[in-house]
């Protein structure tokens, strides 16, 4: 098999760390690799399958003879994306900085992997929410003409970061101890405001947009559109931190233009790859954070009928954000690209 010259860019973070994780799990074909993030983890000395590595702060001159590479997303995409893609790199990206971008494929490889040709050095990784809800919309898509997507989301704190997982194990730490609080990462480092998590839910994601909806909602009405090319679907989100690490849950009601039944659903989204239902009442059985965590598959459950519209089903999905809400999807857009001589 040929092997290729790999970059991760942001090798320190979170899903910087799932990458490595991932490519020694899935045996993934580099050649050389390089490890870049900020002059502030440069030195850092990382093993992966059995080598020692040495971070590398990332330049203007770290892309030469890369030939993948892996964003694991952040504000320098827009610099150094256009850089890499020069030095004749395809570049999947985790940031938002090139979602929407008309000109940049928005990629999930179980549901619109024919996207992917068009691509012009690079290639976007989507929301880790949006990911996890179009891995369960698209078959149910197949059988019956979505027309509107209602979401409310139960993100993890791996969402905001290592720093915002920190935060939670420390607050739950003083909770025990009975010592004061005082939170500074979340709902985001920058904001002018911080709020407890441990044993609170905050419903804010990102920053308030002029129509009062965040920009983490307007991620998942707007990328889930372009994913499904079908910009007539109503889509609406409510999107929630919650006190838990790793994981995202979303609970979504799905109108549609034709009947469909809850066994329809069950078939078509048991037989998606990279889905699994877990949906059994009898025996209390449903998808939830603290079992998909570490997991590849979205797990899909609590599925039933709405019964206050004519075609209407509501369902609970769960999937590990870090993995394939971040990391593993990028990390099988290049599979799928090596698979199809595309690299």
């Amino acid at each position: 098999m040929r092997t290729y010259n790999t970059a991760i860019l942001g090798a320190t973070g979170a899903v910087g760390q799932e990458f490595i994780n991932l490519i020694e799990e899935r045996n993934f074909p580099f050649k050389n690799l390089k490890l870049l993030a900020s002059k502030r983890s440069a030195g850092t000395k990382l093993m992966v399958k059995g080598k020692e590595y040495v971070v590398e702060e990332a330049t203007d001159d770290s892309f030469k003879d890369v030939e993948i590479a892996l964003f694991a997303g952040g504000s320098i995409s827009k610099h150094f994306a256009p850089v890499a893609v020069k030095a004749g790199a395809v570049v999947i990206d985790n940031s938002s900085t090139f979602r929407m971008d008309p000109e940049v494929p928005l990629i999930v490889p179980e549901v619109n992997p024919e996207a992917i040709k068009d691509h012009k050095g690079i290639i976007a990784n989507p929301n880790c929410s949006t990911i996890i809800m179009v891995m369960a919309l698209k078959p149910l898509d197949n059988i019956a003409k979505m027309k509107r997507v209602v979401v409310s989301t139960y993100q993890a704190v791996s969402g905001g970061g290592k720093e915002a997982m920190e935060e939670l194990e420390e607050q739950l730490r003083a909770i025990a101890e009975g010592t004061p609080i005082e939170p500074h990462i979340l709902p985001g480092a920058s904001m002018p405001k911080h709020y407890q998590i441990a044993s609170n839910l905050i419903p804010q994601i990102d920053v308030f947009q002029d129509n009062l909806y965040t920009k983490e909602e307007m991620k998942m009405i707007n990328e889930t559109r372009k994913i499904l090319s079908d910009d007539k679907l109503r889509v609406t989100a409510t999107t929630v931190r919650v006190p838990v690490l790793r994981s995202h849950a979303e609970s979504v009601n799905v109108e549609f233009d034709d009947a469909i039944s809850v066994e329809e659903a069950k078939k078509a989204l048991q037989a998606f790859p990279g889905v699994v239902v877990r949906d059994n009442p009898d025996e209390m059985e449903y998808p939830m954070p603290l079992f998909t965590s570490g997991k590849d598959d979205v797990e899909v459950g609590r599925i039933r009928l709405d019964e206050s519209v004519e075609y209407g089903l509501n369902f609970w999905v769960c999937g590990d954000q870090i993995r394939k809400g971040a990391a593993l999807n990028a990390l099988q857009i290049a599979e799928y690209m090596i698979e199809h001589d595309m690299i």
